[in-house]
């Protein structure tokens, strides 16, 4: 059912969709004029630096608008009416909520308004850092969350779509290999087999070169197959053959769930909206709750960029969270997705500039293999 709210001011309409938790249809017809869109600006950057309220002084002095403070007072009392700022104390200055953060990420997303100096910045820290592509996906997360502070996470492509590149099998002890499968997105299964004590070094290099030449190119999802008819038409060894079908039931296992990749989750804890026990609590636990954010993922759009502000998530666990999505390609046309999940006042343009840069360098790299 859709519910339209028209509030006392005649110069907005807002219109939400009961029943679905932090889902809102955004129609919002404004005609905010200049000056209110500047110090509604001016008062967001100021919260993201300080994460503390903002008053008139603070705005008249720090920003350079020609206006009195009674001016700017003025203002933000008009801003809080029509439902953009909260005062959380009669003496103390306006702090914006999630609806002024979605104008002002729609208003950047509408402006293209991307900072070239930190998308460059960005991409040459991960190029600089991202060296294995053994590691590739982890070290992506790692990276994105030294470059923004916040927690990362990077959803891989659907596995049983990615293609083999190379398959090693290496001797770990006299009867048990470590085998590793390097995929087109450079992501690595590794999984230990038992193997005959007869084999050696050489006979395991000679075995990994045989399933290179089979496999190369095929998905995860045809290995699967191609296994399984080897195991019953191949003349070898027993211990190898079940090795190799102990190998298929681990790739199957391994592509029945969607794999994320989470880093810096501790980041949260620097800042003064997760101080509180309780909230951290919730919020780190919701890290560690790998469906849940890969639901979440999921949901992604073919969007260059999707931003979910505080109850825009649907979890009441992300009160006081963004999450920005942005897909990256691997080689072969399959798509994962990159996030950053921090507090909803964030530095918007900045985070999407480096996502920008990330998931670019990502998609080159993994492309060149």
């Amino acid at each position: 059912m859709l519910v339209t709210c028209v509030s006392t001011q005649s110069d907005r309409v807002l219109t939400t969709r009961q029943g679905e938790p932090g889902q809102e249809v955004r129609t919002l017809a404004l005609s905010m004029d200049d000056r209110k869109k500047r110090i509604l600006r001016a008062i967001i950057d100021d919260h993201i630096l300080t994460a503390a309220p903002v008053g008139s002084r603070t705005i008249s002095r720090k920003y350079d608008m020609g206006l009195s403070s009674a001016t700017i007072r003025n203002e933000m009392s008009d801003l809080e009416e029509m439902g953009y700022l909260e005062q959380p104390h009669i003496s103390a200055g306006r702090v914006p909520n999630a609806r002024a953060y979605r104008l002002y990420v729609d208003q950047l997303l509408e402006s293209g308004e991307v900072d070239a100096l930190v998308a460059d910045q960005a991409r040459e820290y991960f190029l600089r850092h991202v060296k294995q592509l053994e590691d590739v996906v982890a070290s992506t997360a790692q990276v994105l969350s030294e470059l923004t502070r916040y927690a990362s996470l990077v959803l891989m492509p659907r596995q049983l779509e990615l293609r083999i590149r190379s398959l090693h099998m290496v001797s770990i002890s006299r009867s048990a290999a470590l085998v590793i499968i390097v995929t087109d997105a450079g992501i690595v299964r590794d999984s230990m087999v038992h193997v005959s004590e007869s084999l050696d070094s050489d006979a395991l290099y000679a075995i990994s070169r045989m399933l290179t030449e089979r496999f190369r190119d095929r998905t995860l999802g045809e290995v699967q197959e191609m296994l399984r008819q080897y195991v019953l038409q191949a003349e070898a060894d027993p211990r190898v053959l079940r090795g190799i079908m102990e190998l298929a039931e681990q790739i199957e296992k391994q592509n029945a769930t969607d794999n994320v990749q989470v880093h810096g989750s501790h980041n949260i804890l620097y800042y003064p909206e997760y101080q509180d026990v309780d909230t951290a609590r919730s919020v780190l636990t919701l890290l560690e709750a790998k469906e849940r954010l890969v639901s979440l993922m999921k949901a992604n759009t073919d969007a260059a960029f999707d931003v979910r502000i505080g109850p825009e998530n649907g979890i009441p666990e992300m009160a006081c969270c963004s999450l920005i999505l942005a897909p990256y390609q691997a080689s072969g046309g399959s798509t994962g997705t990159l996030g950053i999940i921090g507090p909803t006042r964030m530095p918007y343009d900045r985070v999407m500039s480096t996502l920008t840069a990330v998931g670019g360098a990502l998609t080159d790299m993994l492309s060149a293999i």
